[in-house]
């Protein structure tokens, strides 16, 4: 019932999963205890999420939880092969693979939704959208769901203003111990991964500029600062340009940043972020990419036609012949340039926003038929129990209140 590319690959996927476990610490806790207390006996969880290692992680915490799990991938070039052919292997029902055609990305999805999930896990909202559309039928049966990133929730709340929205769902990606860690850590690093696999780059005194400063725009330039470039950042909100400047960087408009770039990353959530107004400006041998949930950050079907040239140089690195003569380099094709060209996210950090996905499942469970029919955040004390769990998984400890300061925060008398 499942479909993998080769299930040859299982046993590699098996020894990545191993190595995942061991780096997923926080995680493997919640893991052991589901095993004992079965939160999800009786459930069917559907997952649309990146089929990476730290994704199989969570699958087999939900397994053991009681679930039966369905997943599929939530961008056509985010699987990782062996971890799909590895879980199926196990039992789980997959249906993902590397360069998913769009036709398949859509039947895969459908292929999840068949299972009748009572609770779904989303990346993007794609799984959501296509229940809430083709499959309303089925939302009678579901307790609730799950978003993992901002680009989804951001799609969430445009549901609940159009009145669309028809179940519970719980914004993961609100956490502090996701969108402060998975977000602005996570996605500096892998998105860097990612390009260094593309192009072997040199950033060191480089110019790269920055499309977007929330978490993750902000983690991208940090690790830019760090590897030795200088850092533009482009913007549209007051405050976080004023953040991008108080942190250093140059605070630009695109138009004013793309003659003097050499590397274009696009974290922004928005479509068409460059332009071919932009791309034309762009020095020659430029590499644009996009770490962004979607791939219309960048104006790819404008690039497409205006291109006199397309070819693949590189693992993931495709060459823009401009009627200029000019050459443009896009890597991961214009999609999320840390899972087309790279691994995603360290497990270390993966433990934490994976916390709070099987958390989430848990509270919706224990919680059903008692949830509003809105975007919801889980409780801070959920949020604290992660963390306090990674900190233990890193073998940190750290100070407690003594009553006498646990009885002056609880008082608003004494002053001065």
């Amino acid at each position: 019932m499942s479909y993998v590319k080769d299930p040859v690959l299982a046993d590699q996927g098996r020894l990545n999963l191993e190595i995942a476990e061991k780096r997923m610490g926080a995680l493997m806790k919640v893991r052991e205890r589901m095993a004992k207390e079965k939160p999800f006996d009786g459930l069917t969880i559907g997952m649309a999420l990146h089929v990476t290692k730290e994704t199989g992680v969570l699958v087999r915490t939900l397994v053991d939880g009681g679930a039966k799990v369905a997943i599929t991938g939530c961008n056509p070039l985010s699987t990782q092969d062996d971890i799909a052919a590895a879980l199926a292997e196990e039992g789980v029902l997959v249906w993902a693979y590397k360069g998913e055609s769009t036709e398949d990305y859509y039947k895969f999805l459908n292929a999840v939704i068949d299972t009748q999930p009572n609770i779904t896990i989303d990346d993007g909202c794609d799984l959501v959208t296509e229940i809430h559309t083709k499959h309303q039928g089925l939302i009678p049966e579901i307790i609730g769901g799950c978003e993992e990133t901002t680009t989804g929730i951001i799609r969430l709340h445009a549901m609940v203003k159009d009145g669309a929205l028809k179940y519970p769902m719980i914004a993961v990606n609100d956490n502090k111990t996701k969108h402060l860690m998975d977000n602005y850590y996570g996605t500096g690093q892998s998105t860097f991964d990612g390009i260094l696999r593309s192009t072997n780059l040199l950033i060191a005194g480089k110019t790269v500029v920055v499309a977007g400063y929330g978490s993750c725009g902000k983690g991208c330039a940090m690790r830019a600062k760090g590897l030795g470039a200088q850092v533009i950042v482009t913007e549209v909100d007051n405050f976080a340009a004023l953040q991008a400047a108080m942190d250093g960087h140059r605070v630009l408009p695109m138009s004013t940043a793309a003659p003097i770039g050499d590397l274009f990353i696009t974290v922004t959530g928005d479509l068409h972020v460059i332009r071919m107004e932009h791309i034309d400006k762009m020095k020659d041998g430029v590499v644009i990419c996009n770490s962004g949930h979607f791939d219309n950050e960048i104006d790819m079907e404008s690039l497409e036609s205006e291109a006199k040239r397309k070819r693949r140089v590189r693992h993931y690195l495709d060459e823009y012949l401009l009627k200029s003569g000019k050459v443009i380099y896009v890597a991961g094709e214009g999609r999320l340039v840390n899972l087309a060209s790279a691994e995603g996210h360290p497990s270390e950090v993966m433990s934490l926003s994976f916390c709070g996905q099987a958390l989430a499942c848990e509270y919706l469970a224990k919680n059903r038929n008692n949830l509003p029919v809105d975007v919801i955040t889980l409780p801070d004390e959920v949020d604290d129990q992660i963390a306090k769990l990674q900190l233990e998984a890193m073998g940190i400890n750290i100070d407690t209140l003594t009553p006498e300061q646990v009885e002056y925060l609880g008082q608003w008398k004494e002053g001065t």
